[in-house]
């Protein structure tokens, strides 16, 4: 499990190069310049796609969410997260920043799953509801006060958006990178790498890489409309896209590889630990780089509740 560790400071240094270009100000779906065309992050993704899962032995899903697959569970963690978001955007609380951010995910991910853009929808929506199942869970322990059950990566987000000591920006990295890097191997490890015939189901994740391209933009202007202003300031050029693009396909390729490491060691409590371990840190660190970027912290917005007050509807 160790051999991955030499991953580790590539991604770092990736995310490093994040701080300066994530937050961006709106562009049009479609551009004419030739050099924001060539620096695409789908550029990448043929290089993703020759990266193919690992042979891993089917095992169907049998969890206690979503087990069946019926698309009606997105449905319900939509109108569940909408129920959350409520009282979280009316009270300006911080962690209204990603509760926004996910729901705008997962209703792009409906869409995607209703127009045929996957090849296994079922999986995908049990991928789906599981995921947000654990997100739900890890709120409403924190918010419950069982802090200690609370993974560390996400221990340093909530208490980040408790002490308000984290621009809308940083929120919303110090949540992204808890619920991604902490959170997706498990979910991917327990819904199934493999499909009954065999193919693994890296094509179906990797797919919604260009999905979450179109949607930087318009999150990041609704997020800076209603709860900080400064959420989509911060501009470097057409490089910008390749710099998200490229972190969030770094991400995802390195939650795969958990994935994989956790189903290779179901029968083995001790390596298991060993890569519970390694996916903890990871998050961790990943988390704590977060914190030390100026554009990140609280005084690159200090008009943030103020704003939320007045715009947060």
């Amino acid at each position: 499990m160790r051999l991955r560790r030499p991953l580790r400071p590539v991604v770092l240094a990736l995310t490093a190069v994040l701080t300066l270009s994530l937050a961006a100000p709106s562009a049009q779906a479609e551009t004419t310049d030739p050099l924001e065309r060539l620096l695409s992050p789908t550029i990448l993704d043929p290089v993703i796609a020759l990266l193919g899962g690992l042979p891993t032995p089917y095992r169907p899903y049998t969890g206690p969410v979503c087990a069946s697959g019926d698309p009606q569970c997105i449905v319900d963690v939509i109108a569940e997260m909408e129920g959350r978001l409520a009282p979280l955007a009316a009270s300006c609380d911080h962690d209204a920043i990603f509760s926004l951010a996910y729901l705008r995910v997962t209703e792009n991910v409906k869409a995607a799953a209703d127009s045929g853009y996957f090849a296994d929808r079922t999986w995908l929506t049990q991928v789906d509801a599981l995921f947000a199942e654990m997100y739900f869970d890890t709120m409403d322990a924190w918010n419950a006060g069982e802090r200690a059950s609370v993974p560390h990566a996400w221990r340093i987000a909530l208490r980040a958006s408790d002490d308000r000591t984290m621009s809308g920006l940083g929120d919303f990295m110090l949540n992204m990178n808890a619920h991604i890097n902490n959170d997706f191997p498990y979910v991917l490890e327990q819904v199934g790498l493999t499909a009954a015939d065999g193919s693994s189901h890296k094509r179906d994740h990797n797919a919604y890489n260009q999905r979450l391209d179109e949607l930087y933009h318009p999150v990041f202007d609704e997020e800076a409309a209603r709860f900080d202003p400064m959420f989509n300031t911060f501009d470097v050029g057409p490089v910008d896209e390749l710099v998200v693009g490229t972190i969030m396909r770094g991400w995802r390729e390195m939650v795969w590889r958990h994935a994989e490491a956790l189903a290779a060691t179901r029968s083995n409590p001790l390596l298991r630990r060993i890569v519970q371990n390694e996916i903890e840190e990871y998050a961790a660190s990943q988390a704590q780089l977060v914190k030390l970027v100026p554009v990140f912290q609280a005084g690159s917005s200090p008009n943030r509740d103020a704003w939320c007050g007045t715009h947060h509807g």
